[in-house]
């Protein structure tokens, strides 16, 4: 055996980890079983340490520290998760929106706003609410074309992945930013069929710019639990339009829901924020102020 080697876990498959080194070497590897001892498992996205065995295959020896990770899609370091809503057919539900890219936020993810179907739609409430709340938002159509060539460029060396229900035009955009990726997607979705096991089976695809993308189930397949709760303390900082407000409020406990004195709740009546954005946070706080903090933590 050798020095261990680094590289990055590209694919994942029938209990094998296919690992990518930085001199373009693939490696097809087990892991050790001490992972599975310890409960931890490899996951697409992540950086390892691998061993290499005399048949030219390797074991993953050591799971190097994560920023993020998610348990369903099994996926690690993720810089952008790309949130693809559509203007119409079908037209967001925002509080589903907004609850995810609120457990983005939490995962330390980068959530970019791609709005498509402009070619059939005004997409210009959509965009400017996400535009205003802080989000780097695409205006995109496959039919087009609009849109497409600016946000490829801002996946160039990232990390990323694509979520939205089904009929916001995913699969369109994907074949639009790259065929070749959208191509290998349907082909393996068609094997896998839909349905609870299609993450078995998860990649990361490269761009020809050098970005890394992955191909993910829509928002509510997601099981927005497995990312961890979001503690009703820590709720506010998931919305980062509220951060120049934050520590003004009258009362230091403020919720930012019903107080007299709340600097959150001014910049919204003042036009600052959106309200369909504060509905937001107002509904998912309800949601999660009766949970315990030892409850929200996985």
């Amino acid at each position: 055996m050798g020095m261990p080697l680094e590289g990055k876990i590209i694919k994942a498959t029938g209990g094998f980890y296919y690992v990518r080194c930085a001199d373009a070497r693939e490696f097809q590897c087990r892991a050790r079983g001490v992972f599975r001892k310890d409960n931890r498992s490899p996951l697409v996205g992540d950086m390892v340490q691998i061993q290499q065995n005399e048949d030219g295959s390797g074991t993953v020896a050591e799971i190097l520290p994560r920023k993020n990770a998610f348990v369903r899609p099994p996926l690690a370091n993720l810089d952008h998760m790309v949130v693809v809503l559509s203007v119409t057919d079908p037209a967001p539900n925002l509080f589903v929106v907004d609850k995810f890219i609120a457990l983005l936020e939490k995962q330390d993810i980068n959530p970019i706003i791609a709005v498509t179907k402009a070619d059939l739609a005004a997409t210009g409430d959509l965009a400017g609410l996400y535009t205003k709340a802080g989000y780097p938002v695409y205006v995109l159509s496959c039919e087009t074309g609009e849109g497409v060539a600016a946000l490829t460029d801002a996946l160039a060396g990232t990390v990323s992945a694509f979520s939205g229900n089904s009929g916001v035009g995913k699969s369109s955009l994907l074949n639009a930013i790259d065929p070749r990726f959208a191509i290998q997607v349907g082909d393996t979705s068609k094997k896998l069929g839909r349905g609870r096991h299609t993450t078995r089976h998860v990649e990361l695809y490269q761009l020809q710019n050098g970005g890394l993308v992955a191909d993910t189930p829509g928002f509510s397949s997601i099981d927005l639990a497995e990312m961890g709760g979001i503690d009703k303390l820590e709720l506010a900082d998931c919305f980062r339009e509220f951060a120049p407000y934050m520590g003004a409020c009258r009362f230091r406990d403020c919720t930012h829901t019903c107080e007299k004195g709340c600097a959150v709740l001014a910049a919204v009546e003042s036009g600052k924020i959106d309200p369909r954005r504060h509905g937001s946070y107002a509904q998912l706080y309800d949601e999660v102020k009766d949970i315990k903090p030892w409850e929200s933590k996985n």
